[in-house]
Order: C-alpha cells, then structure tokens, then sequence
C-alpha cells in the first residue's frame, strides 16, 4: 500500500462522511488491523478530527466513559465489539453518535436491532480487505436535497462503492460478467486497490488481473448498485457437485437461537466419498446437537445444505482473532482435531 492509496481512501471516506471540526473519533480498533490503521489513526488525523483512544475494546464501561466524556460523534468498530457495547455501556455515553461504521465481518441483523433499540442509531454496514487499503463499498445515511432523496443504507447489504471504486461480478469458472442479481465472484478495481504483495510477484499476479482485484468473495448486485456479500468463496463446499455456502447454514441454525454471540460456525472438512463434509461447531450458547439438528430438519433449504446428524461438535469457544473477527483457520483445525478424536 502506498501513502497515495491510502490518501485515495481517506479521500473518498471523507467525501461520503463530511466531517467537520466538531466530529470526535472513538477509537476502539487496533492499528495492526487495517480499518483501525486507516479509519482511527489516519482519518482522524488527516482531516483534522479529535480522537479518543480506548486501548482495550472489549472494555465497555472505560470504552463508554471515554466516548461520553468527549462526546463522540464516530464509532468504526466490529460487530463483536458493537455487541458487548449495546449490552453494558450507558444509553448516555453513546448519545452524540452520529454514525457508526461496522465492517471485519458480517453484521448480523440482530445485532443491529440491539444496538439501534438501545442508542437510536443503526450501524452502518461496509466491506473491505487490507489489499483495498481497506474500505471498498459502505452503506452511509440518507439525504434528501431539494425534495429529492438519495437512498443511501440497505439492510442486509454493505452498500454502494466508495467514490472513484468499480465493482463487478463474474462467474468463478467462466470469468464473464453476470447479470443484475446473480451471484459470482466480486471484483474490484480503483486507486484503493493494492500495488500488490511484497516480494511476491506470483501471488500478486493471481489476485489482481487488468487492475480488477479478485476479492475472493461472492457476491451480487441489485439494480440499485447495493453490494450483498454472501460468503468467501473458500467458505463454499463443493459436495455432489454442488457448491454450499456455510454462511446460508449458519443461518439457518441460528434461528433457533437466542443468543446473539458468536457460538455456533460451520465449516468443512475432507470426505473420501464427498470429497468433503459439514461440520458445525457450538457452544452451550446455541444449545445442544438435538436442538441444532430439529432446526435444520425443520429448515427448506436444500437436503444437500443439511449437515449429517454425526457432524455437530461442541466446543468451549469459537476461536476468534485480536480483531474482533473469526479465526477461520483456528476453526478449520478445531474441526480437524474434533474430527480426528472421533475417529481414533
């Protein structure tokens, strides 16, 4: 990433913003993380704003206390984060906010209802990579000028392009465009996009093609241009020669749910009849295997999507990253290990 790249974002992250001098930044993202680095340290700073650091976001009461006492008007944080905030920080704490930015990984919808029941504010939902440097599509509030309205936020999506940003959807195997509403492959190219992997020619060559950076995610668009992001691609199982997302199944699972943290993920591994097979991962927050299993057979999605009886494991925690996200890998080799045992 160059200083030029990162100022096209900043740039464009001001443009749908419109800070001013009286904007307060609380800062809960750690710099290691790429929307930490751009949105809380780079932002804030090149444009002239106050800025409240939290050291440690999962604090809640010292996260509010500081957001309160400086009146902050701008969260960027996690959903994760944003959870442990609507449960124990003060309705009063966060009553300047004029907008919160979520991205990292999926919002949940419930987790949105939360958050805007208790503050009166709904987080905003963005998508982005650290090769994009890092934010790429955002959903930003409404306006209306002159009569005429601008829809700016759709739930459920992580909105438009950022100025100066092209999106597009492809087939994962053909590599042509495909229609308004069609899932594929998203691609993305702008002065955001990377120049490429340090030292690594090769890997560079294989994600960024004509200057369209290969996100690895499928997506699709609306005729209104908002972005829906439906899984990564490696989050995809090919079984019978169907591709399943795991994020759909998750879903599913979680309607039987009440709890809104992160305790239950599917993932795969290998099969050799298959080729691979489901696993679902949960702690004693979702419940147990019988109740998860009634949800999935009560569930329409197809027969295919339904992890096999013998695929539901218990675990203490689903592994999670210092940035708010899911460690996928740590999952992948939990599931492995899980896996591993019951076979032995």
């Amino acid at each position: 990433l160059s200083h030029h790249i990162i100022l096209s974002n900043l740039d464009a992250c001001r443009m749908v913003f419109q800070p001013n001098r009286t904007d307060c930044i609380c800062g809960v993202l750690p710099f290691f993380h790429s929307f930490g680095y751009t949105a809380t340290l780079w932002f804030p700073l090149l444009s002239g704003l106050s800025t409240v650091y939290c050291p440690n976001p999962l604090d809640s009461s010292k996260v509010g206390e500081a957001a309160g006492k400086r009146k902050a008007t701008l969260l960027f944080a996690t959903p994760a984060f944003l959870l442990n905030y609507a449960r124990r920080v003060r309705e009063k704490d966060f009553e300047h906010l004029r907008i919160v930015v979520t991205g990292a990984e999926k919002l949940p919808h419930r987790i949105a209802k939360l958050f805007d029941d208790k503050f009166g504010i709904t987080p905003l939902e963005g998508y982005g990579a650290t090769e994009l440097s890092p934010i790429a599509t955002l959903n930003i509030p409404d306006v209306e000028l002159a009569g005429v309205k601008q829809t700016g936020t759709l739930s459920g999506t992580v909105g438009h392009p950022l100025p100066g940003v092209a999106v597009q959807v492809i087939d994962p195997d053909t590599l042509e465009p495909l229609p308004v509403g069609a899932r594929g492959l998203l691609l993305i190219k702008g002065p955001n996009v990377m120049l490429g992997y340090l030292n690594n020619p090769a890997k560079t060559a294989e994600v960024i093609k004509d200057g369209w950076y290969n996100t690895g995610d499928i997506a699709s668009l609306n005729k209104s241009g908002f972005i829906t992001i439906h899984d990564r691609l490696s989050r995809f199982s090919k079984i019978a020669g169907e591709m399943i997302p795991h994020l759909a199944i998750e879903n599913e699972l979680k309607r039987g749910v009440e709890s809104v943290e992160n305790n239950l993920i599917v993932t795969a591994v290998p099969d050799v009849k298959r080729g691979e097979k489901l696993i679902v991962l949960f702690t004693d927050a979702a419940g147990n295997a019988n109740s998860l299993q009634q949800t999935m057979t009560a569930s329409d999605i197809p027969n295919l999507w339904k992890p096999l009886p013998s695929s539901y494991y218990k675990v203490d925690a689903i592994p999670m990253l210092g940035s708010g996200k899911v460690d996928l890998k740590g999952v992948k080799n939990l599931a492995l290990h899980r896996v591993g045992e019951e076979g032995s």
